[in-house]
C-alpha cells in the first residue's frame, strides 16, 4: 500500500489497481491549484490555532512548511506523485514529511470535499480578476481605434447586405457594449463565487468549533456558505463562469468573422497587421487572418466546456460525488481559452489598418441612403408606407438604368413623387445620412463623440 493510499486506506485490505489509481488521479491538472490550496491551508491552520484546536507552535510550523512547499513548487523542485492522487494530498504528504505530526494535524475539521471546493472558488475569483483587466484592455483598444479611424464611413449591414451608412466608430462601440455586458457577467459571477465552503467538511459540518467567518475573511471571501451540503456539492459558480465565457466567445467570434470578411480582397476594409497574420506554404501572395480564424474556432471548445459541466452536474445527488473531479478541466480550459482570445484581440485590434476610402466607396456602390429618401418624403407629409413604396420603385428604376441616387436630377426624382424638392439632392448624400442619425444611440458624429467620451469615463472609473 502506497503512502498516498495510507491517508484513507485503513478500511481496505488490497492495494488499489494501478490502472484505477491512474484513472482516479487528478494531480496532472489540479496541481495548478497549488497556491490556492496552500493559502487555504494557512488560513485553516491559523483559525484552528485561534480556536485552541491546535497549538500556536503547530500552526507556525504548518505555515512555514507550506511556504517552503510553495517555493519548491515555484522553483520546479517539488516532486508530484500520481500515487497521491491530487494536489491536496501531494502537498499534505510533503508537509508531514517536513514537519512531522504538526502536518498531520492540518486536516482537523476539514475534508478534501470542502478543501477542493474552496480552492476552486478561490482560483476562479483570482482568474476573473485577471480577465476583467483583459476585457478592460480590449475595450480600451476598441476606443483607441474608434478615436483614430472612427470617422471613416462604411455601410452598415443587415443580412450581410448593405443597409445604411454608419461611422466605423459606431460599429466599434457596438462591440464595446457587448464586452461591457461580458464584464458585468464576470463581476456578477465573482460575487456569487465569493462564498467560502471551508468548514463544511465532508458534507455535514464538524463538531470542532470552527470560526468560518475568520477563514472566509482571511481568504478574501465575502462570507461562509450557509449550508454544508451545498458548500461541498455546489458548482453553480463553475457553470455560471463558463456560460459567461461562452457568451463572451460569441462576441469575440462575431468580431473575428467581421475581421476575416473585412480583410478579404472582396472587401478590403481593413488589413490585419503582419504580426497577426501568416502566409501560405505554397501561394506566396497569401496573407491569412489566422488569429481571427483561431478565435472564431476556439469559441466551439468553450461551448463544449459549458455542455460538459452541465452534463456532469445534471444528475448528481447531494452531496459530493467523484464525478465532480471532471469539473476542473472544463473550467480551466474555458478560462484559459477566453483569456488568450481576449488578450489576442486587445493586441490585434490596434494593429489593423483601416482602408477608409474603400469603406466609403462601398457606400456609393449601393443604395444605402434609400431609407433617407423615404424619411425625406415622410417629412414632406407622405405616409411612410407610401414613401417606402415610392423609393422602392425609384431604386428599381436606378438598377434598370445603371444609376445611383446621388446622380439623379430633381426632375428624375419628381417622376416618382411631386413631394421631392430641391433639397432632396443634399438629403441623399452619405454624409448627410450619417449626420442625420441624431437619435440617442445613433451614428451621427455628435452622438458617437459623446459615446466615446462616456465609454472612456466608464473605463477610467474602474
Amino acid at each position: 500500500m502506497s503512502d498516498g493510499q495510507s491517508t484513507w486506506g485503513g478500511r481496505f485490505t488490497e492495494a488499489t489497481d494501478a490502472f484505477v489509481a491512474r484513472l482516479n488521479a487528478s494531480v496532472s491538472f489540479d496541481k495548478r491549484l497549488y497556491a490556492e490550496d496552500i493559502d487555504g491551508s494557512i488560513a485553516h491552520s491559523a483559525m484552528l490555532a485561534k480556536q485552541g484546536i491546535i497549538s500556536d507552535e503547530d500552526a507556525a510550523a504548518i505555515h512555514d512548511g507550506l511556504e517552503q512547499i510553495r517555493k519548491e513548487i515555484e522553483d520546479g523542485t517539488f516532486q508530484w506523485s500520481t500515487d497521491l492522487e491530487d494536489v491536496h494530498m501531494n502537498i499534505e504528504h510533503r508537509l508531514t514529511a517536513l514537519i512531522g505530526d504538526a502536518g498531520a494535524r492540518l486536516h482537523t475539521g476539514r475534508s478534501r470535499n470542502d478543501q477542493v471546493a474552496t480552492d476552486l472558488r478561490l482560483w476562479l475569483m483570482r482568474c476573473i480578476d485577471g480577465l476583467l483587466e483583459g476585457v478592460d484592455a480590449l475595450q480600451a483598444a476598441l476606443l483607441d481605434v474608434a478615436e483614430r479611424d472612427g470617422q471613416a464611413i462604411l455601410p452598415g449591414y443587415t443580412h450581410l447586405q448593405r443597409a445604411q451608412p454608419i461611422l466605423l466608430a459606431h460599429h466599434l462601440l457596438a462591440y464595446f457594449e457587448m464586452f461591457e455586458r461580458d464584464r458585468s457577467r464576470l463581476v456578477d459571477c465573482r460575487s456569487r463565487c465569493a462564498e467560502s465552503p471551508l468548514g463544511s467538511a465532508a458534507l455535514a459540518g464538524t463538531p470542532f468549533q470552527l470560526d468560518r467567518e475568520h477563514t472566509a475573511a482571511a481568504l478574501g471571501f465575502n462570507k461562509p456558505m450557509t449550508n454544508s451540503l451545498d458548500g461541498v456539492a455546489d458548482r453553480d459558480f463553475a457553470i455560471e463562469f463558463t456560460a459567461a465565457a461562452a457568451i463572451a466567445m460569441v462576441h469575440l467570434s462575431r468580431l473575428a468573422e467581421e475581421l476575416v470578411v473585412w480583410s478579404s480582397q472582396e472587401f478590403s476594409f481593413v488589413e490585419i497587421g503582419d504580426a497577426f497574420a501568416t502566409g501560405s506554404s505554397i501561394m506566396p501572395q497569401k496573407k491569412n487572418p489566422d488569429i481571427p480564424e483561431l478565435v472564431r474556432g476556439k469559441s466551439g471548445r468553450v461551448f463544449g466546456d459549458l455542455i460538459s459541466l452541465l452534463t456532469t452536474l445534471k444528475s448528481l445527488p447531494l452531496a459530493y460525488n467523484k464525478d465532480l473531479q471532471e469539473d476542473k478541466e472544463a473550467l480551466f480550459d474555458a478560462a484559459d481559452t477566453l483569456r488568450d482570445c481576449v488578450d489576442a484581440f486587445a493586441r490585434l485590434i490596434p494593429a489593423c489598418r483601416v482602408n477608409s476610402e474603400r469603406m466609403r466607396a462601398a457606400c456609393d456602390d449601393g443604395f444605402v441612403t434609400a431609407t433617407d429618401v423615404a424619411d425625406y418624403l415622410a417629412n414632406k407629409g407622405v405616409p411612410f408606407r407610401t414613401a417606402h413604396h415610392v423609393v422602392g420603385r425609384l431604386v428599381g428604376w436606378c438598377l434598370h438604368h445603371g444609376r445611383t441616387l446621388v446622380s439623379l436630377s430633381l426632375e428624375e426624382f419628381q417622376q416618382f413623387s411631386d413631394a421631392f424638392e430641391d433639397d432632396i439632392r443634399q438629403a441623399v448624400t452619405v454624409e448627410s445620412s450619417v449626420s442625420a442619425r441624431t437619435s440617442p444611440g445613433g451614428t451621427a458624429p455628435v452622438r458617437v463623440t459623446a459615446a466615446i467620451t462616456e465609454a472612456r469615463q466608464r473605463l477610467s472609473n474602474r
